[in-house]
């Protein structure tokens, strides 16, 4: 019987004959923790006993979430997380570095991967053809002390994609049109799987957005085969050796498959206060907006500052519209200024924000006071996730969020662009 990429990968990491519905035991290649689960993580992993990781994972500990931080107490879990990486010679990346995936993508993902993270949105990773999932903090304690952990082989459901998205239509679209189709717990413990045609008109930069995404769905994780574009990306990264091609067998067996076809996408939103309350921009054009937030690991990549500079050149945003843009890692902020991205989002009335999750979480850099809206690039829109809560997050596109800044108002991207 053939395998889908879950259980091939799960196959070879737990050296069995792996299929959905099994229990493997199976090798873990990277283990990371962020400052805010992080640690929980390791304190559970001091009280275990372990004195030092296992040779046979990285471990990886990313202060991003509350970076810099933003009070004491915070600044005394990172002081707390920096010792540990010291004692014991995990890799620390510091504040200003970057939010977790996006690094997790730039530095240590790669096909056939089996990638665990004290976060949800671990399942980036899968844009690389890899395993990849958030777990408890127990769980990564013990993935880090020993090497290994138990999982259950998931389900998986066929994405199947065909053609090429319209302008003023991305990744971010798609995604939270297909969350909207499959509803919040619709692909609990599945793995969503992409292929078909569609995937040569989709960069990895695209991919990372819709497998960041994809447990938003309620997936154990999102993931595309490896391919040239894979190969691309890692070349990029100066990690062309990483490669592998890795494809599911034609003969594998899924729960189900479900066709969209790109071209008849349009721009989408999220409504208050889950990220399944989908609707069109078109639809709901013309709410007034007072914070637009374009950034973190969900699509503060190159690619969307350049598509949000590009759209706001020469133009101001709307005097009662705050516009603040986080880039997801360093390299990515200096390639930006390289390019004059920051400059022109500058001069157009943004604040520009350290490398990092910034106001996604509601920490700081950008927590929303009652009544306010948000419309966001970020992945999660629950009720209070930015600060008050009575406050209202839309999550959209780039180009919608550079509209909609434009406007002061929601607004349909095709209509600036």
């Amino acid at each position: 019987m053939g395998k889908t990429l879950a259980e091939k990968i799960l196959s070879a990491k737990s050296n069995s004959d792996a299929h959905a519905g099994q229990i493997v035991i199976a090798r873990v290649d990277l283990a990371f923790v962020q400052d805010t689960t992080g640690p929980l993580t390791l304190r559970q992993f001091q009280a275990a006993g372990f004195q030092k990781t296992a040779d046979s994972v990285k471990t990886a500990l990313f202060l991003d979430h509350a970076a810099p931080s933003p009070n004491f107490e915070l600044s005394n879990d990172h002081v707390f997380i920096r010792k540990f990486a010291q004692q014991t010679g995990a890799m620390l990346s510091d504040v200003g570095e970057g939010v977790c995936h996006q690094r997790v993508a730039e530095l240590f993902a790669k096909p056939g991967d089996l990638i665990v993270g004290s976060d949800s949105h671990t399942v980036m990773a899968g844009a690389l053809g890899a395993f990849a999932c958030g777990m408890g903090s127990s769980d990564i304690a013990i993935a880090m002390g020993l090497g290994e952990t138990w999982f259950r082989v998931p389900e998986t459901i066929k994405i199947e994609l065909t053609g090429k998205s319209t302008k003023g239509v991305s990744a971010k679209d798609l995604i939270l049109y297909l969350i909207g189709k499959l509803g919040a717990d619709g692909a609990t413990y599945k793995a969503l799987e992409f292929s078909g045609s569609g995937l040569k008109n989709m960069p990895v930069a695209d991919r990372l957005t819709v497998a960041n995404m994809a447990v938003e769905a309620g997936a154990k994780n999102g993931i595309f085969p490896a391919d040239e574009l894979t190969r691309k990306y890692l070349l990029s990264q100066g990690r062309e050796a990483d490669y592998q091609q890795l494809q599911p067998d034609t003969d594998a067996v899924y729960e189900q498959t479900i066709k969209i076809n790109l071209p008849q996408l349009e721009p989408m939103v999220s409504k208050p206060h889950t990220v399944d309350n989908t609707a069109t921009v078109r639809e709901i054009q013309g709410i007034k907006v007072q914070q637009v937030f374009i950034g973190t690991c969900t699509n503060g990549r190159l690619e969307d500052l350049k598509l949000a500079a590009n759209m706001l050149a020469g133009k101001k945003r709307h005097p009662q519209t705050r516009l603040i843009i986080g880039p997801a890692s360093r390299s990515i902020l200096q390639a930006a200024i390289k390019a004059g991205y920051i400059q022109t989002l500058l001069e157009a009335g943004a604040i520009i924000i350290p490398p990092g999750c910034g106001a996604c979480l509601g920490l700081h850099q950008g927590v929303l006071g009652a009544g306010e809206i948000c419309l966001s690039t970020a992945n999660r829109n629950f009720q209070g996730r930015m600060g008050s809560p009575d406050a209202f997050i839309y999550l959209a596109s780039p180009a919608t969020a550079a509209a909609t800044a434009i406007r002061g108002e929601i607004t349909d991207p095709r209509e600036v662009l």
